[in-house]
């Protein structure tokens, strides 16, 4: 791949196609998931090398709650168990962890196992490794909403006399930290976005590829930031 290829600051990815991954070899869905935590660790890696500043995971929807219990618990305890292995390299590899969605609805180790690895990783600017975990863009809207009617020192929407503008809504979304999606993977063959970042999506180029998110390699995101180089994006101007 060519070195001087522009890569997206900001990488969104929904790993879609596990389970189908590991029915289509006969095997368990939890074998899908183990799989795509590896391939989940290969494009960290590469996103690293490539140049992108920010990734984001879609891991666990608040939708995914309605899949049959066991696999619930299946996909919790990995996620527990990756984050709990792999919190010491984060750390020093200087990356900046954090979870977006509604935390609250996991068991209170792991709670706490994401409160450690995101303080532990807090002051780290090299690369931003987010991972939407129960979150779904409806509810970052409506909690973005809740913070904004009690935040008692909205002093932008107190000068603006009460009219709300983009910029002072988008402070309270769960990802106000970090600059909107440049580019949004999805893998598994669907063309949609499932509820995933609503909000900052609006202008984000959408990249749709058939392959199932286990067999996902490094040289298929090469191939998505190839793609996303020959884009043009004008943000509703007109180039000259």
């Amino acid at each position: 791949m060519s070195t001087n290829l522009a890569a997206p600051k900001h990488l969104a990815i929904i790993m879609d196609g596990n389970g189908r991954w590991a029915s289509s070899r006969f095997l368990p869905r939890s074998s899908g998931h183990v799989k795509g935590i590896k391939s989940a660790i290969s494009i960290i890696n590469k996103s690293m090398q490539l140049g992108t500043k920010y990734l984001t995971l879609f891991a666990f929807s608040s939708e995914n709650w309605n899949r049959p219990p066991e696999e619930v618990s299946n996909l919790i305890s990995l996620f527990a168990k990756t984050l709990e292995n792999k919190v010491d390299r984060l750390i020093a590899e200087g990356i900046c962890f954090n979870v977006i969605g509604d935390t609250t609805a996991f068991n209170y180790d792991l709670q706490e196992l994401i409160n450690y690895a995101v303080r532990k990783t807090s002051g780290n600017k090299r690369f931003y490794l987010t991972v939407a975990a129960n979150y779904g863009g409806h509810w970052d809207i409506l909690q973005a909403i809740k913070l904004m009617i009690f935040d008692k020192d909205n002093s932008l929407f107190q000068r603006n006399n009460h009219n709300l503008y983009i910029n002072d809504f988008s402070r309270y979304l769960s990802m106000s930290w970090a600059p909107n999606p440049d580019l949004l993977i999805r893998t598994g063959g669907e063309k949609r976005i499932s509820n995933f970042l609503i909000w900052q999506l609006a202008y984000t180029e959408l990249y749709f590829t058939d392959i199932y998110w286990p067999d996902f390699t490094p040289l298929d995101l090469e191939r998505a930031f190839e793609w996303y180089k020959t884009r043009e994006r004008r943000f509703g101007k007109i180039n000259n």
